[in-house]
């Protein structure tokens, strides 16, 4: 299936150069089954092999992570934090979540959303859902975008720089990105595991 759909994204780079990067980096961050160590490194070789420009690719891409981006945050701007409540009242009682801890976490959102959002724009499997407590929250419209785009930049530039340097051997990016999200993985579990737990262990306590 990874091949298929690799396949499927060359050939939308191929036919339509700096608008099929946008495209798919658009589509990347609203549906992640299209990987972005797939259509950036490959952008990236493009580049390399003179049929488009090294900055072009760049600029293509930020703009396609830009849009995604705005299309999840206004999903969640218009879901809305009290929609988020309702949820959290009725079925929070699983993970021991309380509207307190939602609170607490909005609060937290709110003094570091410009750094959150900027330093999650550049980490795997996290880059597209950092939008929507943006969204929720209804972050500064200007702030986000700008935060966002320099993330994004980042990123973008890393991995098509990666596609640049390697040529043909573009594709040698995607396994060192997944043991990348591998970690990524691991350490959102353990975030979540510890979390449940600490919330049962207060619950028992207070019992």
């Amino acid at each position: 299936m990874l091949s298929n759909l690799a396949d499927w994204v060359t050939d939308v780079i191929d036919s339509l150069g700096y608008v099929g990067v946008a495209l798919l980096v658009a589509l990347e961050n609203v549906f992640p089954p299209i990987p972005s160590e797939i259509v950036l490194p490959f952008a990236g070789f493009v580049a390399s092999d003179g049929d488009a420009n090294l900055i072009g690719m760049i600029v293509a891409a930020t703009i396609g992570s830009l849009i995604g981006a705005l299309i999840l945050y206004g999903v969640s701007a218009w879901v809305g934090p009290d929609r988020v409540g309702q949820i959290v009242i009725r079925y929070g009682r699983w993970l021991r979540l309380t509207t307190d801890d939602v609170v607490k976490a909005e609060r937290w959102f709110d003094r570091y959303s410009n750094r959150a959002v900027l330093v999650c724009r550049c980490i795997p499997l996290i880059r597209s859902l950092i939008s929507i407590p943006a969204g929720f929250r209804r972050m500064p419209l200007g702030q986000f975008v700008v935060y966002t785009t320099i993330g994004s930049a980042i990123w973008n530039s890393a991995l098509i720089g990666a596609g640049y340097l390697l040529r043909s051997s573009w594709h040698d990016v995607e396994p060192v990105l997944s043991w990348f999200q591998y970690i990524v993985v691991a350490v959102i579990a353990g975030a979540i595991g510890w979390f449940v737990w600490s919330r049962r262990r207060r619950a028992d306590i207070a019992a």
